[in-house]
């Protein structure tokens, strides 16, 4: 399988590309927004490819003619403004669900936050970050694309532990970055995942396993 990660340079991004790149079952495909990360990737013997999600649709699609699936990983970042955070967050990916559909690719897997469809639990700190979220997920469940919503908690640094729980509602928790990046591979290749959304931390239960609970 071709996987478009859109975001490959952010931190799930990358733990994403090198699951990826390991696999002989899977090939990735890097959009990056910058000259030196493109070079990055491509040192790597990646298919890498720059794009701004800024830009237009047709340029998203354009990356994405060779893809067979798509990951949307990319954010804004913590250190941004509620302006950026809606043209990357809200904007951007659904551009990148409309350019999914102009390229023909039909699989699209999107990282989002954990407990953002109740409004009662979006984060004080930055609503705005929350409803950006939200609706690009509202967005993308309504698209007619085959489509995996993966919630995680607080995300770490840690090393993955392999074991996770998932569930359509959970309690706030964290989880390591790279044991969200084997999910979204394991989601692509578990068909089970179509048309679900769920809430996902740290848990005792193998990432395969919790998958087939859905």
């Amino acid at each position: 399988m071709k996987v478009l990660i859109i975001g490959a340079n952010g931190q799930i991004g990358q733990h994403v590309f090198s699951k990826l790149q390991s696999s002989k079952a899977h090939h990735a495909i890097a959009m990056v927004r910058k000259e030196e990360q493109r070079t990055k990737f491509e040192e790597q013997g990646a298919r890498t490819i720059l794009v701004d999600l800024e830009g237009s649709i047709e340029d998203i699609a354009r990356a994405a003619k060779e893809a067979d699936s798509i990951v949307f990983t990319a954010g804004s970042g913590g250190h941004t403004g509620a302006d950026k955070t809606m043209m990357i967050d809200l904007d951007g990916a659904i551009k990148s669900m409309e350019a999914a559909k102009l390229a023909g690719v039909r699989r699209f897997v999107m990282v989002s936050a954990i407990g953002v469809h109740h409004r009662e639990k979006w984060m004080e700190s930055a609503p705005y970050y929350s409803a950006a979220k939200h609706y690009a997920d509202v967005w993308l469940t309504q698209s007619g694309l085959d489509y995996t919503i993966i919630r995680p908690g607080r995300l770490t640094n840690e090393g993955g532990t392999g074991k996770v729980a998932v569930a359509v509602d959970l309690d706030r928790g964290s989880i390591p970055r790279e044991d969200v990046a084997s999910t979204i591979v394991a989601s692509l290749e578990n068909p089970h995942t179509i048309g679900k959304a769920f809430d996902m931390v740290s848990g005792d239960t193998p990432i395969e396993e919790a998958l087939r609970s859905l």
